[in-house]
């Protein structure tokens, strides 16, 4: 009986434990329901096992006490022997779904005490420590700091998770990209991880809801659209078929980048299958009747970001028939039609002219009409009957007023006339086959009009005979020569040039500019509440959609049109979005690139050279989209330095002493910088300030690492520590959580350290020359390695196999991980103080300031590059290889780019 919207809107279901609801504990009337207790950003809720029981949903803010019972509590009869018991005292609940009839949710106000027993009883730590965290986000006065909270811990919980490679369909596939998304649909977002492979598309929940992956498979893809959801270009929707409305999957990425490169992948996939079309290919189908108005009304909201997984941009139709008060529908008269060359707003003048005097009045901006033609509550009104859940999800657990539901098709007309502020449009489904949202199947109980007569069927016009001839006809309307010789109008008003400027005010179409593409930059808004308001107001409001055409569109005039009927239809195909040239511009990250890049290593070129410090350069970070490059130094400061402008736009100093290392956490919103004074500083990019510290050593840190939201840190305290991290939200007083996970001693100072692809193995390098191998689960040493010289660096290959390490005694020793083998030592004429390699090649920064590139195989340099007047003290390459930033003991960052 659970499904995500019994959520509140722009909620997460997180995780969920079998437990017992336990009522009246120790009392004659004591009562235990199994069931399961689901942990959401906002809410705890608890699905009994028994369908007659109702489901219990306790919202967070109105919690007083949330606690697993303590020792000294053993003497309180609530919680005495509950092992796996947590009480949570609330003043508010809500009871859904009660004797699994969907209803209006019930409200039990006053104080209740609710124990919930886990069957696994070590877990309820974690989990209240779960709900006390998100106990204080939901306590937050703001909205925007509410959801930034709420995201930080969402965050979080994916960067510890990856895809789970298990779920392949077969063992022979490779991975082409594994990022994290959202699958969307109607009214609800699920996070969880993406996975493209060469024969599948995977999306695995987070939370395992409602089933462990969704797989789709690459062949029998058919089109795909990018789309924008909340303002921002990062939906993608996949189609397994040709004709349906309805997608396969819909998935929201966190940032353009991901999007774009998944879409790459399944397009070139699929491009030998597909046919690519642009709105105006489908013109001339539609001109010559190749394709039905319905379809090709299909196509255009498609093309313009209508999807049936948003609500708020939910596939448009338009009116039609204007006619719900005569016995017989006569298509043949032009009065029996709305007219299409106006918008809703328009079609009465009376009406028109108050608002155009309202309009006029009205200081900037400007909008003629209150209320959108399309938004969810409009989709709801059309559905609630086959989809009640939705509205009550939409309207907090509510139906709508009785005499406001969607009661008679006749009454919805005339209010869609006279109406003060309804100017609504309707829904494909007007026009498709499936009749089911006009009928109360469900028997439903939707309340009671003025006039006592209960809310059941819509009321139809009478020349209806029922809910499938009604569909029958409004389908022979849409199709009509009157519509076919005027649907071209009704299109200029939704999709084309008189949708926006000067020919959208002449056209009485002018509606607020937040619900137009591109009329608010949501990157430009800083403050998060603002932008959570501006989101909800969208949700709520509803979208215009993409412009499609900003010329007239061309009138379909055919003297003898061919009957199209529903079948022949709904069989023709409906193409897909192209994929343009500049689309394919994103980086391939194959194997194959990867090798022809250190293939031509020896091909770097100096781009760029800055002097950005007042001393040596000791750590690089760069952000995901390569635009801002952070460093730390000897003297003290953590820079930030675009790229493009080449110039510093920030500079903090955390103390006096140097800083040794930076690098960026997933998502570029935080910095970690280690430094000589003991500590491990946070920075927030987006709030330019210091966001946390973390006192955990006893002498200076020297390198930090950071895999799968876990902090690794390396000190001259002799000691590498690994600490579990939560991070925390810059728009309150929530500070990081740190929890240390593993103590790794050693006998002297640690310089240096790297873990392998898998984060399950640890080398670390000390000053006196001892790699010590750990097993990082069990925080034991698999072997260990003298070599008698201080180590500047050690690095595992790419496959794991090998580590690589160089210090003083100028040599590269090679040494086999699983046996412990010394394998392969190379001398060099002078230190070598930091290096990248592949395997093979090296690319190294001397004491000198030269890059050298080496064959390691062949034990020689291939290649000298000159480069910095002193040491090269650290270096950064991209993921593609062909990118290198290298920081000096002349206080310069160098740009190197490969030219093949």
């Amino acid at each position: 009986r659970f499904s995500l919207l019994l959520l509140n809107l722009e909620e997460y279901y997180f995780e969920q434990h079998t437990a017992n609801h336990i009522i009246n504990k120790d009392c004659k009337d004591e009562r235990k329901f199994r069931g399961s207790l689901k942990i959401c950003s906002k809410s705890i809720i608890f699905e009994p096992d028994d369908n007659i029981q109702p489901i219990i949903k306790i919202p967070l803010r109105d919690c007083s006490s949330i606690k697993a019972p303590e020792d000294n509590e053993a003497s309180n009869p609530f919680t005495r022997n509950t092992p796996g018991g947590i009480s949570v005292v609330c003043s508010q609940v809500f009871l859904i779904k009660e004797r699994n009839v969907i209803a209006p949710y019930k409200t039990v106000r006053g104080r209740t005490e609710h124990l919930f027993q886990l069957d696994v009883a070590w877990k309820v730590g974690d989990v209240v420590q779960t709900l006390h965290q998100l106990y204080r986000a939901s306590c937050l006065d703001k909205m925007g700091d509410q959801a930034a909270m709420i995201t930080a811990i969402l965050q979080s919980r994916l960067a510890r998770t990856s895809f789970d490679k298990y779920r392949f369909q077969s063992i022979s596939e490779t991975l082409h990209m594994e990022c994290k998304a959202e699958m969307v649909t109607p009214l609800v977002t699920n996070p969880g991880h993406v996975c493209v492979s060469d024969a599948n598309l995977y999306f695995q929940p987070l939370n395992g809801y409602p089933k462990p992956v969704v797989q789709i498979t690459l062949q029998n893809v058919c089109r795909i659209y990018k789309r924008r959801h909340g303002l921002m270009p990062l939906g993608l929707e996949v189609f397994c078929t040709e004709n349906d409305l309805c997608s396969d999957i819909y998935l929201k990425f966190y940032n353009c980048q991901d999007r774009d490169e998944v879409y790459r992948l399944i397009a070139k996939y699929i491009e030998n299958h597909i046919a690519e079309h642009t709105a105006e290919s489908y013109v001339l189908q539609w001109q010559r009747g190749h394709i039905s108005n319905y379809q090709y009304l299909l196509h255009l909201n498609n093309l313009a970001d209508r999807s049936c997984n948003d609500l708020s941009q939910y596939p448009v139709f338009p009116w039609i028939i204007a006619d719900y008060s005569s016995s017989v529908l006569d298509l043949t008269k032009p009065e029996t039609f709305r007219d299409l060359s106006k918008p809703i707003g328009a079609l009465n003048k009376e009406r028109l002219d108050r608002l155009v005097k309202r309009y006029q009045e009205m200081p900037e901006p400007k909008f003629m009409y209150g209320s959108h033609y399309s938004s969810p509550g409009y989709v709801l009104f059309y559905l609630v009957r086959v989809a009640p859940e939705y509205m009550l999800c939409l309207q907090n657990g509510k139906f709508d007023h009785a005499d406001r539901m969607f009661n008679s098709i006749a009454e919805t007309w005339k209010n869609c006339l006279d109406g003060a502020t309804d100017f609504k449009e309707l829904i494909p489904e007007f026009y498709e086959n499936d009749s089911s949202f006009l009928v109360n199947s469900l028997k439903l109980d939707l309340g009671k009009r003025q006039g006592g007569k209960m809310v059941e069927d819509v009321e139809l016009p009478p020349w209806a005979s029922g809910p499938d001839d009604f569909l029958q006809k409004c389908q022979e309307a849409l199709e009509s020569p009157y519509v076919s010789e005027h649907l071209h109008e009704w299109i200029d008003i939704i999709f084309g040039y008189k949708q926006k400027g000067s020919e959208a005010v002449a056209a009485h179409n002018v509606f607020h500019p937040l619900t137009y593409e591109g009329g608010v930059d949501l990157n430009s808004i800083m403050d998060p509440n603002e932008k959570v308001a501006l989101l909800t107001q969208i949700l709520e409001f509803g979208q215009t959609p993409k412009q499609l055409f900003t010329t007239p569109h061309p009138q379909r005039k055919i003297q003898k049109l061919k009957s199209l009927s529903r079948t022949s239809s709904h069989s023709t195909s409906i193409a897909e979005s192209p994929v343009s040239p500049n689309e394919e511009s994103f980086e391939d990250l194959t194997e194959e690139s990867i090798t022809l890049a250190w293939n031509n290593i020896a091909k770097l070129k100096l781009d760029t050279r800055c002097k950005i410090h007042k001393e040596a350069i000791t750590g690089i970070a760069v952000t995901c989209n390569g635009s801002s490059v952070f460093t730390t130094s000897q003297d003290s400061t953590l820079k930030m330095f675009s790229r493009d402008s080449k110039t510093i736009q920030r500079s903090v100093s955390f103390s006096n002493m140097a800083l040794s290392s930076c690098l960026i956490l997933p998502g570029d919103t935080t910095v970690i910088s280690s430094s000589w004074d003991n500590h491990i500083y946070f920075y927030s990019i987006a709030f330019g300030r210091q966001q946390d510290v973390l006192l955990g050593h006893d002498d200076a840190v020297s390198k930090i690492c950071w895999r799968d939201g876990r902090l690794f840190s390396a000190s001259w305290d002799s000691t590498v520590k690994v600490w579990h991290c939560v991070p925390g939200e810059t728009l309150s007083n929530k500070k990081h959580h740190f929890e240390l996970l593993a103590h790794l001693e050693h006998d002297v100072s640690v310089n240096t350290m790297d873990l392998n692809a898998a984060n399950t193995i640890l080398a670390s390098g000390t000053k006196e020359g001892t790699i010590s191998v750990w097993d990082v689960t069990t925080a034991t040493v698999l072997h260990q390695f003298f070599l008698l010289f201080l180590l500047f660096a050690s690095f595992f290959c790419t496959d794991s196999r090998h580590l690589l390490s160089t210090g003083e005694d100028c040599c590269f020793k090679v040494i086999d991980v699983q046996t412990g083998m010394l394998v392969s030592s190379v001398t060099t004429e002078e230190p070598q103080r930091c290096f990248k390699w592949d395997g093979n090649t090296i690319l190294s920064g001397s004491q000198s300031g030269e890059l050298l590139v080496w064959d390691l195989l062949g034990g020689k340099v291939t290649e000298r590059i000159k480069g910095h007047t002193g040491a090269v003290m650290s270096m950064w390459m991209n993921e593609q290889c062909n990118s290198v930033i290298t920081g000096g003991e002349d206080k310069q960052i160098m740009f190197w780019k490969l030219q093949y």
